[in-house]
């Protein structure tokens, strides 16, 4: 049998991956011009790949362009956080409360969450942390459901990353996460998305003080 050989990733997508990796590690800080040319000389690529790259970015809400100001990093404050999660309070709960009913795997959690212990530096932990939320909620047997929580990862996670800079949690954000896993995996389904709810609310509260859910949520 003639094997089939592995397909060599394209320059837009290591272009992305190091953008998305410098924004989320503070290298490149909320506000900062991303310029096509110099992003290019820097990886040793064409403007193409890096216009490409920065589109996907727009469109996933860490990077901004402004047809006078070019493209810039998303600056974060305490509207942009309550705006992410907003979304995120009125949607993920529910979406884990239907995992656990369904009676999903949640394997992809656990390990997620191992990950997120012996990550390396702020990206690595970050983008752990969004895999073990992606890995409750997206088993919830409504795949509209999980396409509009996945739209405000990238976002969310550069909450997160601005959040920690000026004061690390991630060690009692790291608890929240067991204690909701705790809780999916006896089969309590409303406990674990109230715990979930609670994990959300109480993140972004600390983060931005005077910032919480708006009426007329739980």
């Amino acid at each position: 049998m003639t094997s089939v050989p592995t397909p060599i990733p394209s320059r837009t997508h290591y272009v992305l991956d190091a953008i998305r990796h410098r924004i989320l590690t503070g290298q490149l800080p909320p506000g900062r011009a991303l310029v096509e040319t110099e992003l290019a000389a820097q990886f040793g690529v064409s403007k193409t790949p890096v216009r490409e790259a920065l589109k996907t970015l727009a469109g996933t809400g860490l990077v901004v362009m402004n047809e006078y100001k070019g493209v810039t990093v998303r600056r974060v404050d305490a509207d942009m956080a309550r705006e992410v999660h907003d979304v995120r309070l009125l949607l993920e709960p529910e979406a884990l409360r239907r995992s656990v009913v369904r009676g999903a795997c949640l394997d992809p959690a656990r390990e997620a969450l191992t990950r997120a212990d012996a990550a390396a530096d702020t990206a690595e932990r970050s983008l752990a942390n969004r895999e073990f939320h992606r890995a409750l909620y997206l088993p919830c047997g409504n795949p509209l459901l999980g396409r509009m929580l996945d739209e405000v990862r990238d976002q969310a996670a550069l909450v997160s990353a601005v959040a920690w800079a000026n004061e690390p949690s991630w060690d009692r954000e790291a608890a929240e996460h067991r204690e909701i896993l705790r809780l999916a995996l006896e089969g309590d389904a409303d406990g674990a998305a109230s715990a979930l709810h609670a994990h959300i609310a109480s993140f972004v509260r600390r983060a931005f003080p005077g910032t919480g859910p708006t009426e007329g949520q739980r």
